[in-house]
């Protein structure tokens, strides 16, 4: 049994994500990630696998059900910086979407995207694309992707795209 509960502990790592990063510049790697996949897990309901080498992060429940969704974060920091990427896709492995949760300087979720496979593997497939491994940037990701959750519209108590 664990002494902490998960909430607990990502409560714990992004506040020390957000302090490392204020006091030295720099990102802790991987936290990010770790992150993400809880908040999209969380607002989404999302079962989380521990297998990475599925494919994916997560299965989908409610109006997900049984889709195989890849999960990507993206702390924002400096909103005027262009040509941010998200990490890279594996599109060589089974999986239906890919998540991408946006968090700003205190890795809290602002924004949740989602893009099906056929959007995305059309620009990867797209002639003009010069990285053919699953990399794209974060303007690219949103254009072909829905905004499913956002922070504002929670707070507002809207409906989102957690069902």
């Amino acid at each position: 049994m664990a002494v902490y509960s998960v909430d607990k502990l990502i409560s714990e790592a992004r506040r020390i994500a957000a302090d490392y990063r204020r006091a030295t510049g720099k990102s802790l790697g991987g936290v990010s990630g770790e992150i993400a996949e809880n908040d999209a897990a969380r607002l989404l309901n999302l079962e989380l696998v521990n297998d990475a080498s599925v494919g994916y992060d997560a299965i989908g429940k409610g109006s997900r059900e049984g889709k195989k969704i890849q999960i990507k974060g993206r702390a924002i920091f400096d909103e005027s910086k262009s040509g941010q990427r998200i990490g890279q896709l594996k599109v060589g492995q089974e999986w239906d979407s890919v998540v991408l949760v946006i968090m700003n300087e205190d890795f809290e979720p602002v924004e949740i995207h989602e893009a099906t496979r056929e959007a995305l593997a059309e620009s990867l497939d797209d002639k003009g694309n010069k990285n053919k491994r699953g990399a794209m940037s974060l303007s690219r990701f949103k254009h072909l992707a829905e905004l499913v959750w956002s922070a504002e519209e929670d707070e507002a108590g809207e409906t989102n795209g957690n069902v």
